[in-house]
């Protein structure tokens, strides 16, 4: 369905019901289809809803405002449109960027924080002409091809998986495709997280060549008071497609372990 936020119109995929909510923001290059094996076995107990953003799936695209504070006004308008009461924000690499700003700024309704194998908080640091090269990532069906077998995965994924991974980083708009290269993930929220007050877990891929454990550890661990983390073992940075099983086991374990947390 569409959800009008911030002037646009954005896709929003939404399942299930009860009484606690989990909103999922997706990577760079990804769409809410990207959480669609998580959010299939969440949904009989959680209502699940999973964003596009802008310039991804089937929301709109504009020229610009591919910041992280645009990007957390995009799902923060999703979410004041549900009525969504007291939900879990789960994001995943950029959108767990996205998501470690938005519970900085401790909003109502906010129970808990789950970032998978999520951006640091500080600025990505790479040399310019490997910049370049990710700002390319998604130019071409040989080029996105490349990144899923030597940058984002640790295991195969199915035939259907991986055309849908091929299919969404191929129908991004330009002017997100290098956004998130060139300049939302140099941007710097490390004086922000701090003041992130609600529990949190860092799930790490083992084998993530994206965000690995031990960055996660020094960058993010170190800097968000209550944030603890799990890793899956043989796993990439895709785990949601990788190891969605295991995903799901932690996502609900988290859950229920909220206080005062009812399905």
């Amino acid at each position: 369905m569409k959800v009008a936020s911030t002037g646009l119109e954005l896709n929003v995929e939404e399942r299930g019901g009860g009484n606690l909510s989990l909103v999922f923001l997706h990577y760079w290059g990804g769409s809410s289809r990207t959480w669609k094996h998580v959010t299939a076995k969440l949904a009989p107990h959680f209502r699940t809803v999973a964003i596009d953003h802008r310039g991804w799936g089937e929301s709109d695209a504009p020229s610009d405002g591919y910041a992280l504070a645009d990007l957390a006004a995009d799902a923060e308008g999703v979410i004041q449109a549900l009525q969504l009461k007291r939900y879990v924000l789960i994001g995943h690499s950029m959108g767990g960027k996205v998501a470690q700003l938005m519970a900085s700024r401790r909003p109502a309704g906010l129970a808990g924080l789950i970032l998978v194998a999520p951006s640091p908080p500080q600025p990505m640091t790479m040399p310019a002409d490997a910049r370049e090269m990710m700002a390319g990532s998604y130019a071409s069906r040989q080029a996105v091809e490349a990144a899923i077998d030597n940058v984002l995965t640790a295991k195969p994924l199915s035939a259907a998986d991986r055309e849908q991974v091929i299919t969404d980083s191929l129908r991004g708009a330009a002017a997100a495709k290098i956004a998130w290269p060139r300049a939302t993930s140099l941007e710097d929220i490390t004086a922000q997280v701090g003041a992130i007050n609600v529990p949190t877990i860092v799930v790490a891929g083992e084998l993530d060549r994206v965000d690995s454990p031990d960055l996660l550890r020094a960058e993010l661990l170190s800097r968000v008071p209550l944030a603890v983390m799990r890793e899956l073992p043989g796993t990439g940075h895709l785990s949601m497609l990788e190891s969605p099983d295991a995903l799901v086991s932690i996502i609900e374990d988290f859950c229920l372990s909220l206080s005062g947390s009812t399905r």
